[in-house]
């Protein structure tokens, strides 16, 4: 069943599952026990070591240690543990009442994570955790769902990062243009040169962008959307009663009464300044030959820069928090409740990792299946960009990855382009791109995705349910772009009409009264 159409079933399965359940543990174990039977004939005994195998292989490898999850889990619960300081301190109501007096308007206070997501470029990951610590006090008071803030944090997170090149993602990026370009023979083309020429070719990043502000500009709440945004404005109520949300401490806590601004903004500028650092560090540590700013961002341990970034911000407001007079919840109590907090995105995110190793390539390889069904389709050139698309978007969305499809699709979508028409070479690799942030947006096992949901303290279905709707029309005027450039070959026309028809589709939504 390795890689045929049947590999594609754990990911119905687990879709289907999240549909009707609203149960995302539920349906991505569903999905792991069905793509680990399928891979061992529905034997019991070699499918239950498969999956005890795809669990513990996340900590432990090839005899060493996976300190890449760990450092990325570990930074999690520090996380956790930094926001339960900033709440337990009074940091957070603090920020909320400064920002309250500045930022006047419900509008305003969705604007400023927007604005924030699209500053800060350096890394996806940090990028959804960092902005909901920062923003989720000016949006809780003026009673933004979580929902609407974890979908402002997703949709300019990887957007900007993809076509950013000083990012994490933009140097993987470029290293692996610069191998496409090499083993096809490309060149008088630059691997830089081809990224930055890429960028306006990058439809979907820019209709999703504009739609996120459109969105808070004209109130375009639609589907559960509109649904999550009523109910918090008329009853306060931030997330759904009853579901899981992680690293929400509101009720944790007795905040203190005298707490300051400084004690939510100390912990964000320590995580902020030692991340950055950090990530300088391991890219020069990391860098072979010439140490330039992209081979920095292209060799950094981002995981690792992570954890120190969160260790740093742990104990600049522990030091801020014992410093108080008088505080009102115990040391070890902060500890405990902010690692409680964030249990639930861990779970969520161990379960991902595990479903995407069953559908990986080490596996029922369900992107090498979507890859070899692009290979060996008889495709027109000027059809290439919008096939690609689609086939990227569908391959993002089944295995939960951006970068995992990035590396099977990028090389696959040069070797066809180059075959077929040289001309679509950059717009097929771009398409590769903006397909996997597109499906990247709609997959419930988005490590990204999961991240958006944990800053912003929502429900993860939640935010998967209200996202969607905004994919798709983002990726529906991306579609009609690739369909208008492989017609016309005008990077700017195709792009100023996929702008026109998201403009189109917000305007006609518009309603007739506008809250601030």
């Amino acid at each position: 069943m390795e890689g045929t159409i049947y590999s594609l079933i754990p990911p119905l399965i687990m879709l289907v599952l999240v549909l009707l359940t609203r149960q995302v543990l539920l349906s991505l174990g569903a999905g792991i026990v069905v793509g680990a039977f399928m891979l061992h004939n529905f034997s019991l005994g070699a499918s239950l070591s498969e999956i005890w195998s795809t669990f513990y292989t996340i900590f432990y490898s090839d005899g060493a240690i996976q300190w890449g999850s760990l450092y990325l889990l570990s930074f999690l619960l520090l996380l956790g543990i930094t926001t339960a300081f900033m709440t337990a301190s009074g940091g957070s109501k603090a920020f909320g009442e400064w920002a309250i007096n500045r930022i006047r308007t419900r509008k305003g206070a969705q604007f400023m994570p927007a604005i924030l997501g699209i500053i800060i470029f350096i890394d996806d990951y940090f990028n959804s955790l960092a902005i909901g610590q920062v923003a989720r006090p000016l949006t809780d008071q003026y009673k933004v769902s979580r929902a609407k803030l974890a979908y402002i944090i997703d949709s300019t997170s990887a957007p900007v990062t993809v076509i950013s090149p000083i990012s994490s993602w933009g140097a993987f990026i470029i290293g692996t243009i610069g191998g496409i370009i090499s083993t096809e023979g490309l060149a008088e083309l630059g691997e830089l040169e081809a990224f930055m020429k890429m960028i306006p070719l990058n439809f979907y990043v820019f209709a999703a962008i504009l739609l996120v502000f459109l969105t808070v500009l004209f109130k375009f709440d639609i589907g559960s959307m509109k649904k999550h945004e009523q109910r918090a404005e008329t009853t306060g109520e931030l997330v759904t009663k009853g579901k899981e949300v992680p690293g929400d401490l509101d009720s944790e806590f007795v905040e203190h009464s005298n707490g300051k601004v400084l004690h939510l903004l100390g912990p964000i500028i320590a995580l902020l300044v030692a991340t950055v650092t950090a990530m300088v560090i391991t890219g020069i540590q990391g860098s072979e030959g010439d140490v330039t700013l992209l081979s920095i961002f292209a060799s950094t341990n981002v995981n690792k820069s992570l954890f120190f970034g969160g260790l740093f911000a742990v104990l600049t407001g522990l030091i801020l928090y014992l410093a108080q007079n008088k505080p009102k919840s115990s040391t070890s109590r902060v500890f405990l409740e902010g690692i409680k907090a964030m249990l639930p995105a861990i779970y969520i995110l161990v379960l991902a990792w595990m479903i995407g190793t069953i559908v990986g390539d080490g596996g029922l390889a369900t992107g090498g299946y979507l890859a070899e069904v692009v290979e060996k389709a008889s495709i027109t050139a000027s059809y290439l960009p919008f096939l690609i698309f689609l086939v990227a978007g569908i391959m993002a969305f089944a295995t939960g990855t951006s970068w995992g499809t990035f590396g099977i699709m990028l090389p696959i979508a040069g070797e066809i382009a180059v075959n077929t028409d040289a001309a679509m070479f950059l717009p097929s690799l771009a398409a590769v791109l903006a397909g996997s942030v597109f499906g990247d947006h709609c997959s419930p096992i988005s490590d990204t995705s999961i991240l958006s949901s944990t800053g912003a303290g929502s429900n993860h279905i939640d935010h998967v349910m209200t996202q969607l709707p905004y994919a798709f029309i983002s990726a529906l005027a991306a579609a009609v772009g690739y369909l208008l450039y492989g017609l016309t070959t005008n990077t700017f026309i195709s792009l100023l009409v996929t702008i026109v028809i998201v403009f189109i589709i917000a305007f006609s939504f518009k309603p007739k009264q506008q809250n601030a």
